[in-house]
């Protein structure tokens, strides 16, 4: 199951990098994208709902990633690494699934699409974000180091 959740990730990934290039509508995205990707129609529907949500949250996202990368200002972090902090950050916000769960799979697309210095730059934007979501709901137990 994970590994269909992490290749819904990467075609969310995908999508959103797109969506972020040209500010396309995504649903006429999505239906240019299905056209060349193959895919089971479990993994299609999960990597629509992560794309069509950072896609529409991106306006409450970006601000928080900008609170937490520490001099850098969002329009000029790579593409790629904001398209990322914008996926893994909307679904930590939007999901149940655990916030580790989803850095560490956010550092697999940094490790896959990205530069060698992204992961460690993302790692630190995510951690620092999902503290301070922590801090303000109780969900999650702080984590020891």
């Amino acid at each position: 199951m994970s590994s269909l959740r992490r290749k819904s990730r990467e075609y969310a990934l995908q999508m959103l990098f797109q969506w972020d290039m040209g500010k396309q509508d995504p649903a006429k995205i999505e239906a240019g994208f299905w056209k060349n990707a193959k895919a089971q129609e479990s993994t299609r529907k999960f990597a629509n709902e992560l794309f069509e949500s950072a896609a529409a949250r991106t306006g409450e996202l970006d601000p928080i990633i900008s609170q937490h990368a520490q001099n850098w200002r969002i329009e000029r972090m790579a593409a790629i690494d904001r398209a990322i902090l914008r996926l893994a950050l909307c679904e930590i916000r939007n999901t149940s699934t655990p916030s580790k769960v989803i850095i560490n799979e956010a550092l697999e697309l940094a490790k896959k699409f990205s530069t060698e210095e992204a992961a460690p730059f993302i790692n630190g934007v995510l951690d620092a974000a999902t503290k301070s979501t922590s801090e303000k709901s109780p969900a999650a137990p702080p984590e020891g180091i």
